[in-house]
């Protein structure tokens, strides 16, 4: 089995399906920011090939996230595209996902798209809530900026404007 950490630390000494597996599935699209893919997400979190079966598994960015019935369909269609007769892709909800899981290319992907990406880490522990004290504008850099909405276009964002150069932008929620 590949697991997301070893994907990136140890993928030339891999099995070569469970590699050529996993880079197929981790190119799939996120049907809600399609300049991300599941790995940048990290929403992949394990591939395995098991005889002739695929199993993924997948962790939604929160409970109820209308997009993984897309993304499992997206990777069950990459792989057999690919020749893998049968793929099981399953949604594992623990541990939760976290925006400590995105890649750095991943934030800059967003950056690049117009998305202010998460800052900072998840909290993973009770205690004092920490406060974002300022996003900074994916546009002109500025950290003028005001949360307008704490629901953007998706769930896992916020809308924010920009009060140096008036846009308005959306912001991925430290989960």
């Amino acid at each position: 089995m590949v697991t997301a950490g070893e994907a990136r630390t140890q993928a030339p000494s891999l099995d070569g399906r469970e590699h050529d597996a996993w880079r197929i599935a981790a190119s799939v699209a996120d049907p809600e920011v399609p300049v991300l893919t599941i790995e940048d997400l990290g929403v992949l979190r394990a591939v395995e090939v098991d005889g002739g079966v695929v199993r993924v598994d997948i962790t939604p960015t929160y409970s109820g996230c209308p997009a993984m019935d897309a993304i499992r369909d997206d990777v069950i269609l990459a792989l057999t595209a690919a020749g893998y007769a049968e793929v099981d892709v399953r949604l594992v909800l623990s541990p939760a996902w976290t925006t400590d899981w995105m890649s750095d290319a991943g934030k800059r992907k967003l950056t690049e798209y117009g998305i202010a990406p998460p800052s900072g880490r998840a909290a993973v522990s009770t205690g004092p809530i920490r406060l974002a004290l300022s996003v900074r504008c994916p546009r002109c850099g500025s950290l003028d900026t005001r949360e307008v909405s704490h629901f953007g276009s998706t769930s896992c964002k916020a809308l924010f404007e920009c009060r140096a150069c008036l846009e308005p932008f959306d912001h991925f929620k430290v989960h």
